[in-house]
């Protein structure tokens, strides 16, 4: 099998899956990570036939994205904020509206010397932060140790410094172990259970279920947390920028209304969606 053969089979393959532009798009994605050559020096390259370790490795991966595992997960690669990070199934793969969170937080000025991202997952929020704000101490907390793992390798691969806390953030008691801190930035779980049903496969299957999801009778509790660690734990006038669910963005301003917060602005992302809430303390 040569470069274009492999192109074009495995984008047969992908179309029932993902449809004519996605399939295109995860072909291009596998076929540069299996060669390291972009797609004009494929072309020039399109008759060598893959060397038979490559060629293993090519049909793995087809057998892999074909029983619906995500690419990232696939390649162990995902792309946020210009940055190649590292993602396995214990961590959500991070999503471009979670890029607009981040520019958000970055547009507050001036900036606070200390942030905390809960439920940090990969590290993506925070090691964006990290890279752009370099005066500013990064702190991440998250309640999975395999969560924190793939973190601490993004950060490390990233060269910035994040310091990373386990813990279970719903738990007030273990708030004592955070240090001061004057913002708060979170991509929290936010899906009621009863949507598991109506979403796909490549989501339910292999990302985790308690970055995910919420108890259908309190999606709210973890909004209810940062408001409280927000009120107690930072000081009068401390940003809190959060993602929401696109049909919550009412709820979650009432809450945070209800529990003291103020100037509080609810922002759509570029796909016209109820996305982001801001506060302030």
């Amino acid at each position: 099998m040569d470069w274009l053969q492999a192109q074009k089979s495995l984008t047969t393959e992908l179309l029932p899956l993902y449809g004519d532009r996605e399939a295109a798009i995860i072909t291009d994605w596998v076929l540069e990570n299996l060669s390291g050559w972009k797609k004009i020096d494929r072309i020039l390259h399109r008759s060598d036939p893959l060397p038979p370790e490559t060629l293993a490795t090519y049909q793995r991966y087809t057998s892999e994205l074909l029983s619906h595992r995500p690419v990232q997960y696939v390649l162990h690669e995902s792309w946020f904020a210009g940055m190649k990070l590292y993602v396995d199934e214990n961590v959500l793969i991070p999503r471009p509206e979670t890029e607009e969170l981040v520019e958000w937080v970055l547009s507050t000025s001036p900036f606070p010397h200390a942030i905390l991202d809960v439920g940090t997952g990969s590290g993506c929020i925070a090691i964006a932060l990290a890279k752009k704000l370099p005066t500013s101490h990064i702190h991440a907390c998250d309640l999975s140790p395999e969560a924190l793992s793939v973190a601490r390798r993004n950060a490390a691969s990233q060269n910035t410094p994040v310091t990373f806390h386990e813990l279970d953030f719903l738990k007030p008691a273990t708030w004592k172990a955070l240090p001061p801190i004057a913002c708060l930035v979170s991509n929290p779980p936010y899906i009621p259970a009863k949507e598991r049903t109506q979403m796909a496969t490549h989501v339910t299957d292999f990302e985790p279920s308690q970055a995910l999801f919420v108890p259908d009778d309190d999606a709210l509790l973890f909004y209810r947390a940062l408001s409280r660690f927000a009120r107690e734990q930072m000081p009068a006038g401390s940003p809190l920028f959060v993602e929401i669910h696109e049909e919550m963005g009412e709820q979650v301003q009432h809450l945070f209304r209800s529990t003291g917060l103020n100037d509080i602005v609810l922002r759509q992302d570029l796909q016209g969606k109820d996305r982001m809430v801001k506060a302030t303390t």
